[in-house]
């Protein structure tokens, strides 16, 4: 599917990967709206590419539902769906405080893996009543982690949060295979997100060096050219690609 006119909506479009899959898929000519919970953010980037900024939790049906009549009453029926809205966490299983929250666990895997679903869900049932274009109706890129396979110690929900796109992935494409939809995901490594940029920069190279080859961080245009070429590619479904630089993450 080429990107010209074609209505998009990117989850966690105010920063980081969303931020910049935005900018890449504007600059291809779509129509890009953008949810995330950080309205400056996200109408700052909007303003930019000349947008539609919404804003609204991801794991909630009723802000999704508001923001894709929003963007679809904007753009038109949304064709592309990225899914970059997440949120980290950093505790060990059990520590000398006690055992794991249960409550931070959940609200990492509701926001991360059901905000996920509950985006896909109900674009598209929106998708499935559009016109074909080509061969196909529309695209869905996931957004997972190296995580889920190389979780590190204190990553726990997180990596599971994660493993759970990875594992939804081939089962959804092939859901919504009959309606002419794809799935993809991406499982990128170490990026120069907003968490990593407010290390030192010291400690940014030092992540970097941690990194095969090319031995440094991976920059936010690097997912967006990815995300642009999936979307691109026809023959692109069902399938989890590590965006990584061939790292294979240590326990700590």
């Amino acid at each position: 599917m080429q990107l010209k006119d074609i209505s998009v909506l990117v989850t966690g479009g105010g920063s980081g990967l969303g931020a910049a899959t935005a900018r890449a898929m504007a600059a291809k000519g779509a129509k890009v709206a953008i949810i995330d919970t950080n309205k400056d953010g996200a109408e700052a980037v909007a303003k930019e590419i000349k947008g539609l900024a919404l804003t609204g939790d991801v794991s909630e049906e009723a802000p999704v539902k508001d923001a894709i009549a929003k963007a679809e009453a904007a753009h038109g029926t949304i064709r592309i769906l990225v899914n970059c809205a997440g949120i980290g966490s950093a505790m060990k299983t059990v520590s000398k405080t006690g055992a794991y929250p249960l409550d931070q666990f959940n609200k990492v895997i509701k926001v991360n893996l059901i905000g996920s679903f509950n985006c896909i869900r109900l674009v598209a049932e929106r998708m499935q009543a559009a016109p074909t274009i080509g061969e196909e109706r529309g695209v869905i890129i996931n957004t997972a982690s190296v995580a889920a396979y190389d979780g590190q110690v204190g990553q726990v929900a997180y990596s599971a949060s994660k493993g759970g796109i990875v594992g939804l992935t081939l089962p959804v494409a092939r859901d919504l295979a009959s309606l002419n939809i794809r799935v993809m995901t991406i499982a990128p490594g170490l990026f120069l997100t907003p968490l990593l940029k407010g290390l030192p920069q010291e400690a940014q190279d030092s992540l970097g060096k941690q990194v095969p080859h090319p031995a440094r961080l991976g920059d936010p245009s690097e997912y967006a050219q990815l995300a642009v070429h999936i979307v691109e590619n026809a023959m692109l479904n069902g399938e989890v690609i590590r965006l990584d630089g061939a790292i294979r993450m240590a326990p700590r």
